[in-house]
């Protein structure tokens, strides 16, 4: 699908890394200025790189979630989460609203391959080949044999200690002994930067106490996994881009919702059609001389009964020729636009899945009549009170369940925007604003 306007669209980036029970009770200072300042220089790296006249999409994501697959402060390649196994099981997906025939793939269960989201990449260019390239019409594989493919496409492949961080361990170790406790036990994320003994005098004006929960004590937060970017560039093309190492403690074999289709990713496009109001003239229906001498007579309305039995000039005109001109405003088709979405989840895998997050999200906006911008749709799936909460019942606030937030960009004809909300503690997001600043948060408000 081409848009002859193409050329006037302005790039847009947005990236994130995680979103869970964040706060600042539980985020300190070190810890927000070392996933700024990381966040910061991945997006001015791909930023950068999406200036280029010829910068795709689907490059642009993919070289921002490398990135972040690199830095072992995210739950993506170094420095991702362990299985209850002990082992490490990597998730990726890729997908773009227009441009290849996959449109979408999802790569799950791997352990070997370093950047995971690279080979999602190829698994979508390779499908415009025959026999897909190695993985025929397949959207989504896993395992050894998808492995195979990708040394064989030669991708960097390295042995899974690779992987490894003592943080993460860490957090393996301690989940484990909460199995037995009644509540749930959910991904255990300790400060990667924590207190020294006492608290810090920055601290002495913020609130700093701990909720009641049997598997969290407060003093870590629970930013439940998973990187994303979602990139706009200038032919109107929208690429999202998303890798996880899923939950902490989760079960060997285990798909969450980072490499399936619709519900932790999703982009499409669709031409909608551009209504405008016109002025037309329509005759007005003429009075009834039947209905109207009964209304006379009804109402004693004697004299002008009489006169409306008088033969005169008006009552023999045809209806057609006394019809009065009535102004009526009148919606018409005038023309067609681009219209495009595009969007990455981070959260609670398994309530993504069970809600198809975030293809639902684009439903809501795509089917709704008007359309509804997208952030009205993100809002009321992954926003406070939204489907995505509303899905845990009354296990919202003990489990982890609904817990989560998307980003995303909408193109409506050649205006992209930036879209993002979540329902839980905070959300680490960078993106370029509407005046082409650099902008980095991780609660709604200011840290």
């Amino acid at each position: 699908m081409t848009n002859s306007h193409s050329s006037n669209i302005h790039p847009r980036i947005i990236i994130h890394g995680g979103a869970g029970n964040i706060s600042r009770a539980n985020l300190t200072p070190a810890a927000y200025a070392a996933y700024r300042k990381s966040l910061l220089a991945v997006l001015s790296s791909a930023s950068s790189l999406l200036q280029k006249r010829d910068a795709s999409a689907l490059d642009v994501a993919t070289h921002a979630v490398s990135l972040l697959e690199n830095d072992p402060l995210f739950n993506a390649g170094k420095g991702a989460v362990f299985t209850r196994a002990g082992t490490i099981e990597l998730e990726s997906s890729i997908m773009v609203s227009n441009g290849q025939r996959k449109r979408g793939v999802g790569c799950m269960v791997l352990t070997r391959v370093k950047n995971p989201i690279k080979l999602a990449r190829e698994m979508l260019l390779r499908g415009e080949r025959g026999g897909g390239g190695g993985a025929q019409r397949h959207c989504q594989l896993s395992g050894e044999y998808l492995e195979g493919l990708a040394e064989k496409w030669g991708l960097e492949i390295v042995e899974p200690d690779y992987f490894f961080t003592k943080k993460r361990w860490d957090e393996h170790q301690r989940g484990l002994k909460f199995e037995q406790e009644p509540i749930s036990p959910i991904a255990q994320f300790h400060d990667p930067f924590p207190f020294p003994e006492g608290k810090p005098e920055v601290l002495n004006s913020m609130e700093f106490h701990a909720e009641p929960n049997a598997s969290w004590d407060g003093k870590e937060y629970l930013p439940q996994g998973t990187v994303g970017a979602v990139v706009l560039d200038r032919s109107g093309t929208v690429c999202v881009a998303t890798s996880t190492g899923g939950l902490t403690n989760k079960l060997p074999g285990r798909i969450g919702d980072t490499p399936t289709l619709g519900a932790g990713y999703w982009a499409e496009e669709w031409l909608e059609e551009i209504q405008k109001q016109e002025m037309l003239y329509q005759p007005s229906t003429p009075p009834n001389p039947l209905s109207s001498s009964l209304d006379k007579l009804s109402t004693g309305d004697i004299p002008g009964l009489i006169t409306n039995c008088l033969p005169s000039k008006s009552n023999n005109l045809t209806s057609s020729q006394i019809a009065i001109p009535e102004k009526v405003l009148a919606e018409q088709p005038t023309s067609t636009r681009r219209h495009a979405v595009a969007m990455s989840g981070t959260g609670n895998g398994d309530s993504f899945l069970r809600m198809n997050a975030a293809r639902t999200a684009a439903a809501m906006s795509r089917f709704s009549s008007p359309n509804i911008p997208l952030s009205v749709a993100v809002t009321r799936m992954a926003g406070s009170g939204g489907e995505l909460q509303k899905s845990a019942g009354e296990r919202w606030g003990h489990t982890g369940e609904g817990e989560g937030g998307i980003i995303g960009i909408e193109l409506v004809g050649t205006q992209g925007n930036i879209v993002a909300d979540f329902n839980c503690g905070g959300m680490f997001r960078a993106w370029i604003d509407d005046e082409g600043k650099q902008q980095c948060m991780v609660f709604k408000e200011e840290y």
